[in-house]
């Protein structure tokens, strides 16, 4: 019985990475696609020979398999679903017409999507696209990077991983249009997502020797130790402060620097809140001191800080519903 083969390709690889069963039917029987494309050139160029067929497709498929035993359908970056229902309908009502056999040529690689999002954002960011990113610069973005990791923290303190997935999605928009607005930086200073991608790469290859080396693995806090000296050994620091990030929210900022100074095991004392001349520094100096105790506890000040505070709304919300009156808007 004659035989179709829709042969789908991921369009996200290099046009002639097949597998050896797709180039071998490609080879030994005749190939219709409905447009010209890098993968018709590719199987023109192993010596195939490619039809590109306007209009319906359908009897044009019938009409080769039936002359040649065989005839395969290169698919379009989308599967052409369409017609493979034409297909199956009609072969479903003339079952002795033909055999349809799906046949995959490649797939798609972990993180293919991934390709898809930095096409679509260097359409948006190019002549053409979309005027607000092209507006845009890495300062005025940085808020709306650090409200994008806000957003994914409360998906997760909420437990709604579908949240996560969509917040996570708003952070990567983030990177990939910074990365694309470096592409736009003076000659000598510019890079690209893959040098982001790139760098990120090379850090985790060599920060995880005991993956990728062969290293011995320890337990958590011995490798938590080997990861911390591999940095120190990348990046040399004057201070064990250099690298905590200033602008983060102040409790976090300061019990970072608690934790970074017993590190390396300095006793500094905290300042004496009486001590303080002014009610600013007297408040600070007394925040310190909190956060210093919550640390020997043990317990995350701003965590602690943040549900009090969300209770305390929740205390705000419910009183506004007790003292509004029924003939107030609700």
């Amino acid at each position: 019985m004659p035989r179709i083969v829709l042969l789908v390709t991921s369009p996200r690889l290099p046009a002639g990475l097949l597998t050896a069963a797709a180039w071998d039917v490609v080879r030994q029987a005749p190939v219709l696609a409905g447009a010209e494309s890098e993968l018709t050139t590719a199987v023109r160029a192993a010596g195939a020979e490619v039809t590109v067929v306007e209009g319906a497709a359908t009897n044009a498929l019938l009409d080769a398999a039936a002359a040649r035993g065989t005839a395969v359908w290169l698919a379009g970056p989308t599967g052409d679903e369409a017609l493979a229902r034409e297909l199956g309908l009609r072969l479903a009502r003339e079952p002795g017409l033909a055999e349809l056999e799906l046949m995959y040529g490649s797939w798609d690689p972990p993180g293919a999507r991934l390709l898809d999002a930095v096409a679509v954002m260097d359409r948006l960011a190019s002549p053409g696209g979309d005027p607000w990113k092209r507006a845009q610069t890495h300062e005025s973005l940085a808020r709306f990077l650090l409200e994008e990791c806000y957003e994914a923290y409360d998906a997760i303190g909420a437990g709604d991983t579908d949240a996560l997935r969509e917040e996570l999605g708003d952070v990567l928009l983030q990177v990939v249009l910074h990365a694309r607005l470096a592409e736009e930086l003076p000659e000598g200073e510019r890079w690209d997502v893959d040098d982001v991608a790139g760098g990120l790469v090379d850090k985790m290859i060599r920060r995880n020797p005991h993956v990728f080396a062969g290293a011995e693995a320890g337990t958590l806090d011995e490798i938590t130790e080997n990861w911390e000296r591999i940095k120190r050994a990348e990046k040399p620091r004057g201070s064990v402060l250099d690298g905590v990030a200033p602008s983060q929210p102040a409790l976090a900022l300061a019990a970072k620097i608690l934790e970074r100074a017993a590190r390396i095991g300095l006793a500094v004392p905290p300042p004496l809140a009486e001590s303080q001349v002014d009610p600013e520094a007297r408040l600070g100096a007394s925040l310190l001191a909190t956060v210093a105790a919550a640390r020997e506890a043990g317990i995350d000040p701003e965590a602690a800080l943040r549900r009090t505070t969300l209770a305390y709304a929740d205390a705000v919300r419910a009183a506004e519903r007790t003292a509004r009156t029924p003939d107030q808007p609700g």
